[in-house]
């Protein structure tokens, strides 16, 4: 077996060598952008990849039409690279999936490699995790074991270089917020505008009041939580007083439980309107996006992994802020979410048209493979250190009761 100072040369020597095929799958993503459960092209293209490169492939795996597995090794423990690969409504890679799917492909392809060069057990599996804008992918791949006896789940995903300071590329720990999400449905009855309104129950007016609501809890709330909403229906025509309306609602917080108590507090927003309008209201969970609970020690092991001075661990502690089905998985396994920059314009961050442009650059695809050079590096060492595996799991079962609080 190689010596550990030869690891990072074999497995950055690896994805070197398929650089040429990443880039393209890359670009095949960019230039297709497909929506959640849509990503039929970047399914197909995947399994392609990997089936050309001699892996074994699981297409349509667990359950998710466009979702994939390939898996490498045996025995040992298990480590997963999510490949994220959905778009966003008009404005496509406007978060850089793309760039997601080429690093954990690159990532997965670095440790298969030092599999093979060294003969260890372990096993690593690239996981095709589709639907993460808003989709909650990952939480059917949770349900139907695809994390199932992981020893870690790592992936990382492109933000804005101009919130960085000079010389560094990213943020390991980056902190993203638990997302509650439901839709609210008013029922009320309809009235001519102009004839009978007196006769109506109006929905609009629910929904609108408990718009306001909301607007002015916002004063009592916490500065890392955020409440945003918008209407689904809300009327078909002035001269008919709406009987139904529809609004879709987020409530993020710092942690899941602190999510689900503001969202007790929000929901009297929507169980006063009903009750000053006359209407009733109903209440449909969507689906919950957990914070995302970085382990420290595998972001520890990332940044000394990566040029000194190159990533910082912490900070900004808002660098990658939002939601992500992510967070569900770090509450399976220990888990990395990593978070690069690329060369975007001032004020042209994630979910913008800008953001999209600088996802195509060949700066940014760089960066991508420069990062999964380093997850290569930490998976290797989760998959072959048994001390630090076992430290990975020791501060990941502490964290998790600490979730529960």
């Amino acid at each position: 077996m190689a010596g550990q100072s030869q690891w990072p040369d074999i497995i950055g020597k690896a994805i070197d060598e398929k650089h040429d095929e990443i880039n393209t799958l890359n670009h095949k993503i960019h230039s297709a952008p497909e929506l959640a459960y849509k990503e039929f092209q970047a399914h197909d293209n995947f399994v392609s990849l990997l089936q050309s490169l001699g892996f074994n492939v699981t297409p349509h795996a667990y359950g998710v039409e466009t979702a994939f597995s390939a898996d490498f090794g045996s025995g040992g423990r298990l480590l997963v690279f999510n490949a994220e690969y959905d778009a966003l409504p008009n404005i496509g890679h406007a978060c850089g999936h793309n760039l997601i799917a080429s690093a954990s492909l690159a990532g997965f392809l670095g440790v298969v490699a030092a599999l093979k060069a060294s003969g260890a057990p372990g096993r690593v599996r690239l996981l095709g995790t589709p639907a993460e804008e808003g989709g909650g992918g990952k939480l059917h791949l949770i349900d139907n074991g695809a994390y199932k006896d992981a020893a870690a789940c790592l992936m990382t995903h492109p933000g804005p270089q101009y919130l960085l300071k000079d010389g560094v590329t990213g943020v390991a720990a980056v902190k993203m917020l638990a997302n509650v999400k439901w839709r609210v449905v008013f029922t009320g009855r309809t009235a001519h505008a102009a004839m009978e309104p007196w006769n109506g129950a109006n929905a609009l007016d629910a929904v609108c009041l408990a718009y306001n609501a909301v607007s002015m809890l916002r004063q009592q709330i916490r500065p890392y939580q955020r409440i945003h909403g918008v209407f689904r229906e809300a009327g078909d025509r002035p001269n008919i007083i709406p009987d139904r309306s529809v609004a879709e609602f987020y409530v993020r917080s710092d942690t899941l439980k602190s999510a689900e108590r503001l969202w007790e507090r929000v929901k009297k927003c929507f169980e006063g309107a009903a009750y000053a309008t006359g209407c009733e209201v109903a209440f449909e969970a969507l689906n919950t996006y957990a914070d995302l609970r970085s382990s420290v020690p595998i972001c520890k092991a990332f940044v000394d992994s990566m040029p000194a001075g190159s990533v910082a661990l912490y900070e900004p502690a808002d660098f990658l802020a939002g939601s992500t089905d992510m967070g569900n998985v770090t509450y399976e396994c220990p888990g990395f979410h990593g978070a690069f920059g690329i060369n975007t314009v001032q004020g042209q961050g994630n979910h913008t048209r800008g953001f999209a442009d600088a996802s195509a650059l060949d700066s940014s695809f760089k960066t991508a493979i420069d990062w999964a050079k380093g997850m290569g590096v930490v998976g290797w060492r989760i998959l072959t250190d048994d001390a630090f595996s076992e430290e990975v799991r020791n501060v990941w079962e502490e964290d998790m009761k600490a979730a529960k609080q």
